[in-house]
């Protein structure tokens, strides 16, 4: 079914699910929705499987003609949506008809990444298990793109809700400035100087410019090394945190390559990759040690959280 025509495309637009497992040993990255959670969202409030691909939109939000009668809902970060020149709320259901416009107006206010879904899901070929749009490959999602002015997106037809599907006002995050990331220390922290990791602990780092889905680039103070030798290539995770020779770390995200030979000082907690999904440029970021076993707790509270959320969206006639 046709669903939007791409007006204005946005900055960065595209298609993603949860992403693509099973093929790192073949250096195919993950890829998926930068924030799991927003997403996850996104999904629930439209009644959609967990697994459904929604658009995930950066920064700056598309414009989009409705060719079909839809029901879609915006989670994530803080935009301006219109439906036809009037505001339609995030974290809820909205009803769209034949010919309306949805237009993200403005900038993100606050966050970085927002999840547009629609009810059944965005319809584009599955590759190697996933929908998701994997850019450097150029493969999945719409073309292996970006999305463009001109684009036709499709959805799978689903029977439409009775009731809209609200978020409480309580459960839905707020994207802060300044973001405090619990990290477990390793696989590599032995190769750094004790003042190094010391400095990695109580230093503060912006995001620049030059992160994106692939890794979030930081600058602060240098992280010292035991020494400058690099160590056999192995493989990275999501959340890990490299250090290259200028000491100014990495953190790998969605789109990480499979391998490298940075040294890894740190790895960040899965739940906190999605909350550093939503820092912009300029934004501060301390890193806090925990354990494994805390951070093994906070990966079973975070899947509670999200298993748990269905049962408290709130339901109303529309």
């Amino acid at each position: 079914m046709e669903l939007f025509r791409v007006v204005k495309p946005g900055l960065f637009t595209t298609v993603q699910d949860l992403g693509r497992f099973g093929f790192q040993r073949l250096g195919v990255p993950v890829s998926g929705a930068m924030d799991k959670f927003a997403f996850t969202c996104a999904n629930m409030l439209v009644d959609n499987q967990a697994k459904d691909a929604c658009l995930e939109v950066t920064l700056l939000g598309p414009m989009l003609e409705v060719l079909n009668e839809a029901q879609l809902a915006v989670a994530g970060a803080e935009f301006a949506v219109t439906v036809d020149g009037n505001v339609v709320p995030l974290w809820q259901t909205v009803n769209v008809e034949k010919g309306n416009v949805v237009a993200f107006v403005g900038g993100a206010r606050s966050g970085c990444r927002a999840y547009v879904a629609v009810r059944g899901g965005i319809d584009v070929p599955t590759v190697l298990g996933s929908r998701s749009t994997y850019v450097r490959g150029r493969f999945g999602g719409f073309e292996g793109r970006a999305l463009k002015a001109g684009d036709v997106v499709k959805a799978f037809p689903r029977e439409f809700m009775k009731t809209k599907r609200v978020m409480p006002s309580e459960l839905i995050p707020t994207y802060e400035k300044e973001l405090a990331v619990n990290v477990v220390l390793g696989p590599q922290e032995d190769l750094f100087a004790a003042e190094g990791v010391e400095t990695f602990l109580s230093s503060t780092y912006a995001v620049t410019l030059e992160s994106d889905r692939m890794g979030y680039r930081l600058d602060g103070a240098s992280i010292a090394r035991k020494t400058a030798t690099e160590p056999i290539t192995d493989a990275l995770a999501i959340g890990s945190v490299q250090v290259p020779g200028n000491g100014k770390p990495i953190v790998l995200m969605a789109d990480a390559q499979t391998s490298g030979g940075y040294p890894k000082i740190a790895t960040v907690t899965t739940p906190d990759v999605s909350r550093l999904a939503q820092a912009k440029p300029n934004d501060k970021i301390r890193f806090s040690k925990i354990s494994q076993t805390q951070a093994h707790a906070q990966y079973v509270e975070f899947n509670r959280v999200l298993n748990r959320l269905e049962n408290q969206l709130v339901r109303q006639e529309f």
